[in-house]
């Protein structure tokens, strides 16, 4: 499955949940990070993001693509991640 996730957290806890998601992701701009896992390694990387933030503080958005060869991808100015994800 392909993963998009973005998120909003205070600055007190960016830091471990960048790093955490990068164990799983490709970062891609700031607060967000994409790519290619299976189902049980989102579960654990969700599970393990969600165990960091504060939800009264803080924000996550999961975006779960079906069929990631129907994304088409623009972007202008300094690429941060790894364009090979699309082809």
């Amino acid at each position: 499955m392909f993963v998009i996730i973005t998120y909003d957290v205070n600055e007190k806890r960016v830091g471990k949940v960048c790093k955490k998601l990068r164990e799983y992701l490709t970062w891609t701009q700031n607060s967000v990070f994409e790519g290619e896992i299976t189902k049980t390694q989102y579960l654990k990387c969700r599970q393990a993001v969600e165990a960091i933030i504060n939800p009264d503080e803080d924000s996550l958005y999961y975006y779960i693509v079906g069929n990631p060869k129907n994304i088409k991808k623009e972007f202008v100015g300094n690429e941060k991640g790894d364009m090979d994800l699309f082809f």
